[in-house]
């Protein structure tokens, strides 16, 4: 007899990678009546699970919501932070559906080894730059774990957890002897926002709402977990559409870490850091001198402005002929740094006006525990 739990385990190993192709973008575009984002133009968003089912329910009348999140383990968010915010707002703005936001203050507390209360303050401090990317307050519910977790968030997690063995939790995320339990029992946190069901005073008499996460490649193994679990209590898998990695400016080999300033842009540099940080820290795939350069032209492949601007240049046919010069080598290095300097300078500035009209009274209102009446208007 056929074991359907080993046999859907097999297929969520399976990632489709077909988020970007051109039958999508088309689709989505005509969808919501709107230009696709360039994050899913550009093939950043370049995996689903189940993508299609979202887009065939809605194409049929029935709405969904969106679910993502931020492990607040620093004060300042660096570029790689906002990509999934970006989208998000872009996802919820085309298709017109609410917004669950998860700060898991919980989770940083027990990986980072911070207090409950410092955890509760960068939760606080993040949930200003992710309102300063432009969400609907009237779609969009925030919450911290601390704050909200219980009754029937709590009750759903119980259902996840007795679903999981520890085997399975420890081939999914790598456990150890030497991990203390909390983290152990904490995938069952991130998996039930999943389900509409833990949100009552949003999603009452809704529990077929499908939910989509836009997320980082990295959550995977979170929602591959969840996926398994959802149909076994009787809730939809969730549909999953999920980005590459950012890369950090010293190339594919570096990692952007909060102890490295230089290894990543963050949203509270100056003009001054940002052209600094490109012009000196920069990895790039142009040639050791002029004449090189000109003879063979950059390496696209590995060049870190490349890879930003095709992350955030909006103009595709502007970035299309500066990969096309500077890989002939009829554009030179320090010409594609400048350019990526002003876009970057530009992005930036513009989320620091955004966040310094963001108040402490905003806050509350985005994670105050109430309905969304007008949340599919």
């Amino acid at each position: 007899m056929e074991n359907k739990d080993e046999k859907n385990g097999e297929q969520e190993q399976k990632l489709d990678q077909s988020s970007s192709e051109l039958s999508h973008v088309k689709r989505v575009e005509r969808l919501t009546g709107r230009p696709a984002h360039v994050f899913l133009r550009r093939g950043v968003f370049f995996a689903h699970r189940d993508f299609d089912d979202i887009l065939n329910a809605y194409e049929r009348g029935e709405k969904f919501y969106l679910y993502t999140g931020r492990g607040p383990s620093s004060e300042a968010l660096h570029l790689g932070h906002l990509v999934p915010f970006m989208f998000t707002k872009y996802l919820q703005d085309a298709f017109k559906v609410p917004l669950v936001i998860q700060l898991t203050d919980d989770e940083k507390c027990m990986w980072k080894n911070l207090s409950v209360e410092e955890s509760q303050r960068l939760a606080h401090e993040n949930a200003k730059d992710i309102i300063a990317c432009g969400f609907d307050i009237s779609k969009t519910f925030i919450f911290s774990d601390f704050d909200y977790v219980g009754g029937a968030f709590y009750k759903n997690m119980v259902k996840v957890a007795k679903c999981v063995t520890y085997n399975k939790v420890v081939g999914i995320f790598g456990f150890t002897g030497e991990d203390h339990i909390g983290k152990v029992s904490f995938p069952p946190v991130q998996a039930v926002p999943s389900f509409p069901t833990s949100f009552p005073h949003l999603f009452s008499g809704k529990d077929n709402l499908r939910c989509l996460i836009p997320c980082a490649i990295d959550q995977d193994p979170y929602f591959r977990m969840t996926r398994d679990v959802a149909p076994r209590i009787g809730y939809h898998k969730p549909a999953l559409i999920e980005s590459s990695f950012f890369p950090a400016l010293q190339g594919e080999s570096g990692k952007m870490s909060a102890s490295d300033p230089n290894s990543a842009i963050y949203v509270t540099d100056s003009a001054k850091d940002i052209k600094n940080k490109i012009n000196k820290h920069a990895f790039t795939g142009g040639q050791e001198s002029i004449e090189k350069h000109r003879k063979y032209g950059a390496n696209l492949e590995v060049d870190i402005p490349i890879k930003y601007l095709n992350f955030f240049l909006e103009d595709d046919a502007e970035l299309e002929h500066i990969k096309k010069e500077y890989g002939a080598g009829r554009m030179l290095t320090g010409e594609v740094k400048k350019w990526l300097i002003e876009v970057l300078t530009e992005l930036v500035e513009r989320h620091q006006r955004a966040r310094a009209a963001v108040t402490d009274e905003m806050v509350d209102a985005f994670m105050a525990v109430r309905p969304l009446p007008n949340m599919f208007d």
